[in-house]
């Protein structure tokens, strides 16, 4: 069975005004003050999407690159990072825990340096 899409990201240096613009442009709305990585976004700082779509999420703050990423769901967040990297992708962030969740997430880059993201749950 192929691993499917579970997560995307719109990262950047003013998570606020992003949200509002995405907000503004597809009528998006966003819970902030969840839980997430510290490599990914500013505690506090990132707003996850509401409503009937693929789970997303805004975020970031000063010192972050802007970027978008998708997330594809995997039983082993290592375990699919050593495949990407024996296939020719580079290892580029973790894997780390989301704090106080069952959640591993970790990018990678891939051949042609397109980002990817790996969501998982974490190991016991």
């Amino acid at each position: 069975m192929a691993q499917p899409v579970v997560h995307f990201e719109i990262i950047g240096t003013d998570p606020a005004a992003l949200r509002g613009y995405y907000g503004d442009l597809f009528g998006w709305q966003f819970a902030t003050g969840g839980p997430v990585a510290e490599p990914v976004s500013e505690a506090g700082n990132y707003g996850f999407t509401e409503g009937e779509h693929i789970p997303g999420g805004v975020g970031g703050g000063p010192g972050y690159k802007p970027q978008t990423v998708f997330y594809v769901g995997v039983p082993d967040v290592e375990a699919a990072l050593a495949k990407a990297e024996s296939l020719g992708g580079a290892r580029v962030m973790g894997p780390v825990r989301s704090p106080g969740t069952a959640l591993m997430v970790a990018h990678f880059t891939d051949p042609e340096g397109n980002l990817i993201g790996l969501a998982g749950p974490a190991p016991e």
